[in-house]
C-alpha cells in the first residue's frame, strides 16, 4: 500500500505532539523495527507504553496486554505490526477511546484505513514516524530531507 496523499502536515504535527503513546509491534528479542521506534520515543521523552500479548516488559518499560487497559491513559497508538494485526489494533484503539493512530509503513491496509475512517480515528499511514519526530537524526534526517526535496512529504512537513 502506498503512502496516503491525503495525509497533511497538521495530522503529522498533531500526532508527534502527543506525548503519551502506546506502541504495538515491539518484540522481546529487541530486534524488530518496533523496538527501534520504542527506544527513540523513550529517548525523546515520550511517555510510551508497549502493548504485547505476552511480555511483561520491553526496553525497560512495563507492557500492557491490550489497548483496553490503556483507555484514558494514552493519546495515540503507533502500530508496527503486519496489516492483519493492524486492523484489529485500529478497532481496539477506537473502542478504547484512542482516537489517533500512526500505522508505520508496512502495517497499513485498505481494511485498516476503512476501519479507522468508519470509527472516526485520525490516521497517519504510509510514512515513517521516525522521519517526523523532533530532533530526528542520522538516516531518518537524511531520508526526511531527501523526501522534502522530492516533494514526497506532507505539505510543510519538510520544514518541521
Amino acid at each position: 500500500m502506498s503512502r496516503d496523499p491525503s495525509v497533511t502536515s497538521a495530522l503529522v504535527r498533531d500526532f508527534v505532539g502527543r506525548k503519551r503513546l502506546a506502541l504495538a509491534g515491539a518484540s522481546r528479542s529487541g530486534k524488530k523495527f518496533g523496538n527501534v521506534i520504542l527506544r527513540e520515543l523513550k529517548a525523546q521523552g515520550y511517555d510510551v507504553v508497549p502493548v504485547h500479548p505476552a511480555a511483561a516488559e520491553l526496553e525497560g518499560l512495563a507492557c500492557v496486554r491490550s489497548l483496553a487497559e490503556l483507555a484514558g491513559r494514552v493519546e495515540g497508538l503507533v502500530v508496527v505490526t503486519p496489516p492483519a494485526e493492524a486492523v484489529r489494533l485500529v478497532a481496539e484503539a477506537a473502542a478504547a477511546g484512542i482516537g489517533s493512530v500512526w500505522l508505520q509503513q508496512g502495517a497499513a491496509s485498505e481494511e485498516a484505513v476503512t476501519v479507522a475512517r468508519a470509527r472516526g480515528v485520525s490516521l497517519v499511514h504510509g510514512h515513517c514516524l521516525l522521519m517526523f519526530l523532533p530532533g530526528v537524526r542520522g538516516f531518518h534526517r537524511f531520508h526526511r530531507g531527501l523526501w522534502g526535496l522530492l516533494g514526497k512529504l506532507p505539505a510543510e512537513a519538510a520544514a518541521g
